[in-house]
Formats: structure tokens, sequence, C-alpha cells
């Protein structure tokens, strides 16, 4: 990555903590932390729009829905303080990717090598369920961290809103999508024209792990596979 790029990410960053463009979701991350629950009772919230997090010279991108109102909306790191990043970051962390298996708050030594970690929506929803247009206002975001991570040749897409949402921006992007257009499966591989490879993976959310539809070795799976797609 070029020292300007480096610049222009850093200055993404601080757009994106300052984004108050969508009400219901600036109401809902501010009365999270007014209400947190007993566990978190006295903790300092970040309760502001939360950035990507990694390496700016990342191979791999790995895209998420939105921060966890008790999670990254309480640290300020994305997939930090709850289930869904205690999953992501242990695999990281096996696959050589992050200096350690934990990621508990944003100033825990926590350091990513190759990889980079951000979502499609960067304020928490209510019930996980962001509005179209509270996902088109985000969109930009996203996309701008896509064209200034410009070494990235395999993008993780956690869950069917990250899928689509990467599809839609590289398609926006000029590059060529696939027909027909490719519905979101666990392990799904989109190749797309002049970017990187899409792999989906079922989101490392309670529902999914808790009940067995993502086990911690599906998910080791989907980052080896990632390794192998980025050396095509």
């Amino acid at each position: 990555m070029k020292k300007n790029a480096r610049r222009e990410l850093a200055a993404l960053e601080e757009r994106i903590q300052g984004c108050r463009a969508c009400p219901r979701l600036v109401r809902w991350r501010e009365q999270a932390a007014r209400e947190a629950p007993r566990r978190f009772r006295g903790e300092k919230y970040w309760a502001r729009p939360v950035p990507g997090f990694g390496d700016p010279e990342a191979w791999l991108l790995v895209v998420g829905l939105a921060p966890a109102a008790h999670g990254g909306n309480r640290t300020g790191r994305v997939f930090t303080g709850d289930r869904s990043g205690d999953w992501l970051y242990r695999a990281l962390f096996r696959a050589g990717l992050a200096n350690q298996p934990t990621s508990t708050s944003a100033g825990d030594g926590l350091e990513l090598s190759g990889a980079f970690v951000t979502a499609a929506v960067r304020c928490a929803p209510p019930e996980n369920r962001p509005a179209t247009d509270e996902r088109d206002r985000c969109k930009p975001f996203l996309a701008a961290e896509i064209r200034l991570l410009s070494g990235v040749r395999v993008a993780v897409a956690l869950g069917g809103f990250a899928f689509d949402e990467l599809l839609r921006i590289h398609e926006e992007l000029g590059r060529s999508i696939p027909r027909p257009r490719p519905r979101f499966t666990h392990g799904r591989e989109v190749r797309l024209e002049g970017g990187p490879v899409v792999l989906a993976s079922y989101h490392p959310s309670q529902q999914n792990t808790f009940t067995g539809r993502l086990t911690e070795k599906m998910f080791d799976e989907i980052f080896r596979r990632t390794r192998v797609l980025a050396m095509r």
C-alpha cells in the first residue's frame, strides 16, 4: 500500500467514526450504551460507528454484517467483545493471521497480519437488521476500503448480507459478476474479473454456532481455502 493510501485509510476511519447519517441507528447505538446489561454496566461504551480493523497490506478481507450492540458498539472494534468475535479471531489465529486468539477490547494487543476485518454496516442495528436505506448510506465506506486495500486477493463474506453487498459493490466498480447471479451458500466461491475471489461462509453468530450449522472445523476450512485461492 502506498503511503498516501495509508493516509486515506486513516482519514476514512475518522469519517466513519463521525457519521450520524442514519437517525434510527444513532438512537439505537446510544440507547444500547445507556441501557447496558448488568455484565457491562459501568463500562464506557464506544456508541459510534465502528471502522474496519487490521493490516493495511492485507491480502484477505473479512466482511460481516454490522457491530453487535454490546460487542463492537461497546468496545469500538469490529467483532470484539462478543461471541461472534470470539469465533472469528480464534479462527484467524489458527490460520496464522492474528497474533492472539482473543479480542476483548480495543487495547488488548491484538494485531492482524495479512487480514483486514470490517462490516457492511458500521452501526449496531436493532435486531441485527439494517434497513435498505441504512445499508445504502453505509455502502461508500466499504467501497472505499475495498478501493484502498489494493492488495486484497480474497474476500470472505460472513453471511448472506455481506455476500450480497460485496457483489453489489464490485459490480458498481465495473467488475463482472457471473450470470446467473450467485446466491449465498456456505463455501461458495465467486471469481470476479479484475477483482478478488469472494468466498462465502456462514456467519459465526450464536444461531449458527450453537446449533452446529457452523462448526470450528468448517470455519477453519474456509480460512485454509483462502490461502489456496490467494495463490491462484
